[in-house]
């Protein structure tokens, strides 16, 4: 079964070669090192991320650089990189070492009996704003997804190539994988992973990206019935206008893959 890992990558440069080392190890002990791409998607990051992405391709020769013509956010570059992905399962985590590759084989064991795996912390790392705003958009997106309130929809996630089909046909800008996978299957499993804290640097989603996220999942993917049409539905759509820096018209542009 070939995998493919997706990283979106924003100002990571410093942590890059940390992370790919680990997954190297990983991929080595489980013997996928031959059957696996990893795919690193720079989101027009304004450090040295896409020449450290190239550096790393020439070392790793299953590394794929996708890099993105500017900062479309986190979930618009996963959808280039499941557009760009060939891989049985799907794998996705962050760029910051928060989320340990060492249970890649836990994810994909969760595969083969689920359509999607979710990972839940231990403990979370998260600073303190932050973490209450995931326990809060767990809460939410509960009642306006449908999604059961025991899964915690986490970045750090694996899926099958049946479900990332199926999100590769959403087109529009405003992209919510997590709306995407409630929205096409119910067959969620879960398991339990350590978090750790960042190595380097601080976290690039602050509070602006997640009232975009969170807007998005109102509006786009609610199954509540005043989405659009309601004054709530116009209130937060004026108000993602009025918080973005400028429209993204495109869900994502691809100047460079390597």
């Amino acid at each position: 079964m070939k995998l493919s890992i997706i990283v979106p990558v924003y100002n990571s440069a410093d942590i890059l070669e940390d992370l790919c080392e680990r997954i190297n190890k990983v991929l080595v002990k489980i013997k996928y090192d031959k059957i696996t791409e990893l795919i690193l998607v720079n989101d027009s990051s304004s450090d040295t991320s896409w020449n450290k992405i190239f550096e790393l391709s020439s070392k790793y020769s299953y590394i794929i650089g996708i890099n993105l013509s500017e900062n479309f956010g986190q979930h618009n570059a996963l959808m280039a990189g499941f557009n760009n992905s060939k891989g049985e399962y799907i794998i996705t985590l962050d760029d910051d070492l928060q989320h340990p590759p060492e249970y890649f084989p836990n994810i994909i064991d969760k595969l083969k009996y689920n359509d999607v795996c979710y990972t839940n912390y231990k403990n979370r790392k998260h600073i303190g704003w932050k973490r209450a705003v995931s326990n809060l958009n767990n809460i939410v997106s509960s009642f306006l997804l449908g999604k059961p309130l025991n899964i915690y929809m986490s970045s750090f996630r694996g899926l099958n190539k049946k479900i990332v089909n199926k999100i590769k046909s959403f087109k529009g800008p405003d992209v919510y994988i997590d709306g995407l996978i409630i929205k096409f299957t119910k067959d969620i499993g879960m398991i339990t992973v350590d978090h750790h804290a960042r190595k380097k640097g601080e976290s690039n989603y602050d509070l602006r990206r997640l009232l975009i996220l969170w807007s998005n999942m109102v509006i786009n993917f609610s199954f509540y019935p005043f989405r659009m049409s309601s004054i709530f539905g116009i209130i937060l759509k004026l108000l993602i206008k009025f918080i973005r820096k400028k429209n993204i018209r495109a869900q994502y542009k691809i100047i460079e893959k390597i």
